[in-house]
């Protein structure tokens, strides 16, 4: 049995049979999985719920679930119906570098969240921001380990450099989760893996399974590959602005020192993805510009739908977020 958070609270029919199968024993009989919204509450909490196997697991729930087959079929018709519809609602194409140079077109401070922020923004706005991204950097590189014995040459130790960033440089302290879940102590958050599980709603679930989704599938290699370097290449931009961001509406460093660290480490991680892992990819598996651009381009969907239902919140003058944050505690 595995220490982690305990399970899901379920958002659905299909997800509340998932949640209940996993209290029972492997080979128990599974439900059936089809006819649901590819972006519904509902098939991404179970399909995440089956991803988490693979990760630090649920308290109480039985290790060998990982690779019951019944299981992997449910989560099987799952993933096809969340990429049939990614694959349906992005243009394709295999233009890689043309896909990469859109990256880098220069954004207006006032859009996206960051501009709400800016413009007028609040602790509580931050505080809420944190909370959705906490289930994507609890785990925010290790889907990309997946992709490492995939890959062959300079190819595989330019994206093990990348990685080697991201998981500290050997320090256990500077771990990228573990400074996320410092600045979520910060913000007077909880910062335990995946404690706002229940509270983060599909739009950032999606964004996390389909993480989870392009690491386990070896055939998916060039679309993770593509997911990561839209991370790193559009990150050091975002992060110059949140972490001005953070100083000036949360009084401690933790909330902007996450920040401050991606600036200058994901703008060389940018140019390492773009001349040696793409490109080397590119040059061993042509094949693989589809791929490749099918990831960026999902990733870049994603996020807008994230974008989209935070903005329509905050300017509706609601919570993004499932249920309100508390207050953060008075200090005494």
């Amino acid at each position: 049995m595995m220490p982690g958070r305990s399970l899901p609270r379920p958002r659905g029919e299909l997800s509340a049979a998932v949640v209940e199968l996993l209290t029972r024993t492997p080979g128990s009989a599974v439900p059936e999985a089809a006819g649901l919204d590819p972006y519904s509450e509902d098939l991404l909490l179970t399909l995440h719920t089956c991803y988490e196997l693979h990760y630090q697991g649920f308290a109480g729930v039985d290790e060998n679930w990982e690779w019951d087959p019944g299981l992997l079929r449910v989560r099987r018709d799952l993933e096809n119906t969340l990429l049939t519809a990614l694959h349906a609602d992005v243009p394709g194409g295999d233009d890689v570098e043309g896909e990469l140079d859109r990256l880098l077109e220069p954004t207006s401070d006032t859009d996206g969240i960051a501009g709400f922020l800016a413009e007028r923004g609040t602790a509580d706005h931050l505080r809420e921001y944190f909370v959705h991204r906490s289930i994507y950097h609890h785990i925010e590189a290790d889907p990309y380990a997946w992709v490492i014995p995939r890959l062959r040459g300079q190819v595989k130790a330019s994206l093990v450099a990348v990685e080697f960033d991201e998981f500290g440089g050997g320090r256990g302290e500077r771990v990228h989760a573990q400074l996320f879940a410092d600045l979520l102590a910060g913000a007077d958050l909880e910062p335990g893996y995946l404690h706002y599980l229940d509270t983060v709603p599909a739009p950032m679930l999606a964004l996390v399974d389909m993480m989870s989704l392009f690491g386990l599938h070896r055939g998916l290699r060039g679309a993770l590959i593509g997911h990561f370097a839209t991370a790193e290449i559009t990150s050091s931009p975002a992060s110059r602005r949140l972490a001005e961001l953070a100083r000036t509406l949360l009084p401690h460093p933790a909330c902007a020192h996450f920040y401050a660290e991606h600036v200058e480490a994901d703008a060389v991680h940018e140019q390492v993805m773009r001349r040696d892992v793409i490109a080397g990819l590119l040059d061993a598996e042509p094949g693989s510009a589809a791929s490749i651009v099918f990831g960026i381009q999902a990733t870049n969907l994603l996020e807008d739908r994230f974008a989209d239902h935070v903005l329509k919140c905050w300017n509706e003058d609601r919570a993004s977020l499932r249920e309100p944050l508390s207050a953060p505690a008075e200090p005494v």
